[in-house]
């Protein structure tokens, strides 16, 4: 008699399932295919001025939100901590600046960046990206006259968000969000 067949589903602990979650490609198609969805964007309200979300149920237990994006409107560099994310343009074109390198997450207030690590793309209607821990980066709204709406997905849910400001290629840590501060 042959000894059963490995599984690392059956020898995962249950806590390691429990905090596994969605992988990074599961949270873009689900960011893909609800920013396809007519009636989910349909039901954000959009202010011609200021930013506007509503959370929403994404999959495995992540964190996802519906955006709203006025002209000439963004984020700000910033990142999600451990969580690892994903997000697709609805409607409009995003621009994401975003950096190809892996910050330390403590201890420090300022790096001067090397040459070479910024990297730049745009998402029009139907495109999106999925990014891993850490991910540090900028969304804008470059239109002057176009909105735009994007959905966002995040495992594990948002623990916090780290600001940062820029100036060339020094990045400064400003402040650090947790969930109260936006939900």
């Amino acid at each position: 008699m042959s000894a059963p067949a490995f599984s690392p589903a059956l020898s995962a602990s249950p806590a390691a399932a429990v905090t596994a979650g969605p992988p990074a490609a599961e949270l873009l198609t689900f960011a893909l295919r609800t920013a396809a969805d007519p009636d989910v964007v349909a039901a954000l309200p959009l202010d011609p001025e200021g930013r506007t979300w509503i959370r929403l149920d994404g999959p495995g237990g992540s964190e996802a939100w519906l955006i709203g994006w006025p002209p000439g409107t963004g984020t700000g560099w910033h990142d999600h901590a451990e969580s690892r994310g994903a997000f697709a343009t609805a409607r409009g074109r995003l621009t994401e600046h975003s950096l190809s390198v892996r910050l330390p997450s403590e201890g420090w207030q300022s790096l001067h960046l090397a040459s070479g690590v910024d990297r730049s793309r745009q998402l029009g209607a139907g495109a999106g990206r999925a990014f891993g821990e850490h991910h540090v980066h900028e969304v804008l709204n470059e239109s002057a006259t176009e909105h735009a709406i994007s959905v966002h997905a995040y495992y594990p849910p948002l623990p916090l968000i780290r600001r940062y400001s820029r100036s060339g290629p020094v990045l400064h840590l400003e402040d650090v969000e947790r969930p109260a501060d936006w939900q």
